[in-house]
């Protein structure tokens, strides 16, 4: 019994040391590994290159990091990953491109890792960041009163520093795969590259275009077409709100294989009885049609199989109570405004001022009847056209804003909601620098903290 006892004893003496040896190993390894990291993190970096930092509690942000790395590098970009416990403001301001992949850990606080860098945020002096861009993916839970606690810190410090958000914050609840494709489809308008496959294929149902009606017929702009999609047979589809987005798998031919998914914020209620999508119709410098926008306006015939899925898009779901609404917003971005002010109109909410801008009055007018309706029965209580083309000199909704800066601080002070729909270059930019010097900076971030700003902009 003895030997038999001295074995086992040894034995387990043995695996022991084994598991301290694999213990220690592991730990140089993780030492190595931080070190090459910070010794590639301090070397100089080419001035176009883009940072992506992560904070992680379990692993998760950083794998999407490095997914985001990869599809970012896919584009043609060169990237570098950090992890937030490896940098400080004075790194951060040597990059001019910054996106960060951040959980929240319990009510609000951050990762473990991340703790360091957020106890230093405040003491960073103001404006150190003055001329970079940012965008945040923030990662957490809904059943936490502070849903992406961190992430929205960490986003209204980046503002604060004097960094302009390259696109708004995109918040992921629990893995959602929607939200992680809408990331995604930000990468790929980062980059250019709007075929960078999908990180997880979405499961799409099969609509059928019904309708296809161009909006601005011989318009100096690219043509604008209204479409219709009826729902699968089986009368078995995703049921949407106002303000939510239409994935659709594009193809290069009917019955061709599908491709990346391409977003469109819809422009109809289900009571419609059908799916309505502003789309206008994108060429490449060599002519050739833009993959998604292509297939809606061109390939696909009245008849044919559409793939689409429903996203949510809760940010930008209308107000649940009676406040004014002020909707801005250009070009195919009336889409996500005509289906608030469909919604509005059917709760009875008539509190409603919609900024609209286009090209010409002439040609560019979309659904100009029916808002003339809206106005006419009172579901508006003002609308306002701008037409860039229609004068000498370039007009644009956010000069229109400026000009009625009286106006909009009477309609926010009555507590109004603004909501801006449309193009993410120009006009969304514009139409924020507009708002913040007409309401303050301080103001206008309160108001997107407590719902009061949202913006679906591409």
């Amino acid at each position: 019994m003895a030997p038999t006892r001295l074995i086992a004893a040894a034995c387990v003496v043995g695996l022991w040391l084994l598991l301290c040896l694999w213990a220690w190993r592991r730990a140089r390894l993780d030492e190595a590994r931080q070190a090459q990291a910070l010794r590639a993190l301090n070397a100089p970096a080419p001035e176009d290159t883009l940072l992506v930092a992560y904070a992680t509690q379990t692993g998760y942000a950083e794998s999407l990091a490095a997914q985001t790395a990869d599809s970012l590098r896919a584009g043609g970009l060169a990237v570098r990953v950090a992890s937030l416990d490896q940098l400080d403001a004075a790194r951060l301001a040597s990059y001019r491109r910054m996106l960060f992949v951040v959980s929240t850990y319990g009510e609000g606080d951050p990762p473990d890792a991340a703790a360091a860098f957020a106890d230093q945020m405040p003491a960073a002096g103001p404006h150190a960041l003055a001329g970079a861009q940012y965008a945040v993916l923030a990662l957490g839970d809904s059943e936490y009163a502070h849903f992406c606690g961190f992430g929205h810190r960490l986003s209204d410090w980046l503002h604060a520093q004097g960094a302009a958000p390259l696109f708004d914050l995109v918040e992921v609840d629990n893995d959602d795969p929607a939200a992680l494709r809408h990331w995604q489809h930000h990468l790929g308008l980062l980059t250019g590259r709007t075929d960078l496959p999908d990180w997880e294929a979405p499961s799409y149902q099969s609509w059928r275009l019904a309708e296809r009606r161009l909006l601005n017929p011989d318009s100096q702009g690219g043509p604008c077409f209204l479409l219709t999609l009826t729902p699968p047979a089986d009368g078995e589809t995703q049921g949407w709100q106002a303000g939510d987005i239409a994935e659709i798998g594009p193809r290069r031919e009917a019955g061709g294989p599908l491709h990346a998914h391409r977003e469109y914020s819809i422009a109809s209620l289900p009571e419609d009885g059908g799916i309505q999508l502003l789309v206008r119709q994108m060429r490449g410098e060599d002519g050739s049609l833009g993959l998604g926008s292509g297939w809606l306006t061109h390939v696909a015939q009245p008849g044919d199989a559409i793939d689409l899925r429903v996203r949510a898009n809760r940010n930008f779901h209308a107000p649940t109570d009676g406040r004014p609404l002020l909707l801005v917003g250009n070009g195919t971005g009336l889409a996500g405004l005509r289906a608030l002010i469909k919604a509005r109109r059917a709760a009875g909410r008539r509190r409603n001022w919609l900024v609209f801008g286009e090209r010409s009055a002439a040609r560019d007018w979309f659904c100009r009847d029916e808002i003339s309706a809206w106005l006419g029965d009172g579901t508006l209580e003002r609308m306002d056209a701008v037409f860039s083309r229609d004068q000498a000199e370039r007009r644009y909704v956010q000069h229109h804003l400026r000009e009625q800066a009286d106006a909009v601080r009477a309609w926010v002070d009555d507590g109004a909601a603004i909501y801006v729909c449309g193009s993410l270059q120009g006009m969304a930019g514009g139409v924020d620098a507009a708002l913040t010097d007409i309401l303050g900076d301080a103001r206008l971030q309160a108001m997107q903290r407590d719902g009061r700003y949202r913006r679906d902009v591409y």
